[in-house]
C-alpha cells in the first residue's frame, strides 16, 4: 500500500442528496487501497451533508461558503487536499469496483501524461458512450469539442471499437484523473467560467505546457449526465457558447485567436438563427448574452494569456470542422474520420 501513489476521489457536491444516495456506495466500495473519499459541498441547503456524515462517517467533507460552482467549487476544496492524485467525480457516476487501478496504472507507465479519463458509458443505456466524454475528447479547428462515440449530438453503441489506449486533447471533468502536481502547476480549472468547458481549458493549457492527455479504455464509469443543468437549460446554452469564445482567446496564438473567434461569431449566428426557428427564444437570447459577456471582458481575458516556454503538445487537434463534416460530408461517427486529418 505504501509503494501505491495515494489517490483522492473528490466528489463536488450541491443539493446532490438522491444521487449520493444512489451512487456513493460504488465509488465507496472501490478497491483501490491508498485511497481517500472527499465531498466537497458547494453550500448545499438540503440534507446531502448530514447524510454523508451519518452513513459515510469516514469521508472527508470540505464545506465551502458560498456556490463557487464546478470551476470556484473544485479549486477551493483541492487547496485542502493532499494526494499524488486528485480525482475529481461527478456525483451522477456510478463506477466498478477496479476502476481507479488501470488509470493510475496508465499513468504512473507514462509520466508525460498529466492527466487521464477512463471510458464513459451512458448510466441509462449502459451499451452506450456518454455524451460527456464518452472515449474522450477531441478539439476541432474551429474549437467545437467532439469526442470518440460522440460526434455533437449523436452518441455510439460501444461494441469495443475505440478500446485502446490513446493521447487524447481534453479529459472529461465528469471522471478526471490528474496529477495533483500538474494541477497546482497549471493552477487549476478559470473559475469564471463557473461550470461547462472549463476541463477543456485546463487539459488546453497543461498540452500548451507540454503535457499530454490520456484515455484508458480499461476503466469503465457510467454517467448520468444532465445532473445540475439539462441539456435543454438555456443557462447551459450560455455558459458553453460564452466559456468557448474565452478558451479561444486564451489558448490560441493571437492572430490565430482573432480570425477563428470572427469565424466562430458566424456559426454562432447560424445556431442562434436555428433556436429561433425551432422557437426556442431563450437559448438563443442565451447565444446573444454569450457574445455580449465575451465583448465585454475582452481585456479582461486577454490579461489571462499565457506564454509556456515548454514545446506545447497539439496532439488530438482536428484540422477540419467537425461542424462541416457533419452535416454536409454526412460522417457522423469517430471513425469515419481520416487520422491524417489530426495532429
Amino acid at each position: 500500500m505504501s509503494n501505491l501513489p495515494k489517490v483522492a476521489v473528490v466528489i463536488l457536491n450541491w443539493n446532490g442528496r438522491f444521487f449520493l444516495e444512489k451512487f456513493l456506495p460504488s465509488v465507496y466500495n472501490s478497491s483501490y487501497p491508498n485511497i481517500e473519499f472527499v465531498i466537497g459541498d458547494n453550500a448545499s441547503d438540503d440534507d446531502s451533508i448530514l447524510f454523508v456524515k451519518q452513513y459515510y462517517p469516514t469521508i472527508t467533507v470540505l464545506e465551502n461558503d458560498k456556490n463557487y460552482g464546478f470551476a470556484g467549487g473544485y479549486n477551493k476544496i483541492l487547496q485542502r487536499v493532499d494526494a499524488d492524485y486528485y480525482i475529481l467525480l461527478n456525483s451522477d457516476v456510478e463506477v466498478s469496483q477496479n476502476w481507479i487501478e488501470p488509470v493510475i496504472e496508465y499513468l504512473e507507465r507514462n509520466p508525460t501524461l498529466a492527466a487521464a479519463q477512463p471510458k464513459i458509458r451512458s448510466f441509462h443505456d449502459k451499451r452506450k458512450f456518454e455524451h460527456a466524454g464518452a472515449a474522450g475528447g477531441y478539439l476541432d479547428y474551429f474549437g467545437f469539442p467532439f469526442c470518440k462515440g460522440r460526434m455533437l449530438h449523436e452518441v455510439e453503441d460501444d461494441t469495443g471499437q475505440y478500446d485502446e489506449e490513446s493521447e487524447i486533447f481534453w479529459a472529461s471533468g465528469a471522471a478526471l484523473f490528474i496529477r495533483a502536481e500538474a494541477w497546482k502547476e497549471a493552477n487549476g480549472l478559470d473559475e469564471d467560467f463557473f461550470a461547462h468547458m472549463e476541463e477543456i481549458d485546463l487539459c488546453w493549457r497543461l498540452k500548451r505546457m507540454g503535457y499530454g492527455i490520456g484515455y484508458c479504455p480499461r476503466s469503465v464509469v457510467y454517467h448520468v449526465g444532465g445532473g445540475t443543468l439539462n441539456a435543454s437549460n438555456p443557462k447551459k446554452t450560455y455558459l458553453n457558447f460564452r466559456n468557448n469564445m474565452v478558451m479561444l482567446q486564451k489558448n490560441l496564438p493571437l492572430g490565430k485567436a482573432i480570425w477563428i473567434i470572427f469565424i466562430r461569431l458566424w456559426f454562432d449566428f447560424a445556431a442562434l438563427a436555428k433556436f429561433l426557428i425551432d422557437r426556442k427564444p431563450k437559448d438563443a437570447w442565451a447565444i446573444s448574452r454569450a457574445h455580449q459577456y465575451f465583448f465585454l471582458n475582452i481585456f479582461k481575458n486577454a490579461k489571462k494569456r499565457k506564454k509556456y516556454k515548454a514545446k506545447k503538445n497539439a496532439k488530438g487537434q482536428y484540422k477540419k470542422s467537425i461542424i462541416i463534416d457533419f452535416y454536409t460530408n454526412n460522417k457522423h461517427k469517430f471513425s469515419q474520420l481520416n487520422p491524417k486529418d489530426f495532429k
